[in-house]
């Protein structure tokens, strides 16, 4: 119905056009929330079992981490070009009402912490805090996480990219300063 109508549907909405009274509807949704709850939840469902199913895996940890990405890029990838529209719709309304979906979000972020520790065990990311390459991780694979950034660099986001990006990631994340950071002043040009 979202898909077909291109915006949230209510309550009221889905009791008409499921043909049911609004009574039996709120029996099982009893707000608006709680029905964009169980869209979410629907949404998200599959990414969920995606990341403990790599969690659980018996693969080297730089390939877990491809791995937990690149199989959650490609699920959105295959919706977004199943339904342009409808997928534009769904992350316009996961924007509107954040606060509903930042569960999620900080799931995938426990996942990945478990991901760096694991790494970190092997001898990788030396010198970060966990939450420090959390950040940094995230901010570098944003555009293969975020469904729409898909939207708006679909084109651009490739698997090979994003495999590159995680070998840079594990060929030298540390929290060594490697000169970048160490001026006094940034020079005029």
């Amino acid at each position: 119905m979202t898909a077909r109508r291109g915006t949230e549907i209510s309550i009221a909405q889905l009791a008409a056009e499921a043909g049911v009274s609004r009574a039996r509807v709120e029996a099982i949704f009893p707000t608006d929330a709680e029905l964009f709850d169980a869209v979410t939840e629907l949404w998200f469902e599959p990414h969920v079992e995606i990341m403990e199913a790599v969690l659980q895996s018996d693969l080297p940890i730089n390939r877990k981490f491809h791995e937990f990405y690149v199989r959650r890029f490609r699920r959105n990838r295959a919706e977004f070009e199943r339904d342009p529209a409808a997928f534009a719709v769904l992350c316009d309304l996961g924007a509107r009402r954040f606060e509903q979906v930042r569960s999620y979000v900080d799931l995938a972020d426990h996942y990945l912490c478990e991901l760096i520790a694991q790494a970190q065990a092997e001898g990788y990311f030396e010198g970060l805090q966990i939450d420090r390459a959390l950040t940094l991780i995230n901010q570098m694979l944003m555009p293969y996480t975020m469904a729409d950034m898909l939207i708006i660099l679909h084109e651009r986001l490739a698997e090979d990219k994003l495999a590159a990006i995680i070998d840079t990631i594990f060929a030298g994340l540390t929290g060594t300063d490697g000169g970048a950071s160490g001026l006094t002043a940034i020079r005029q040009v």
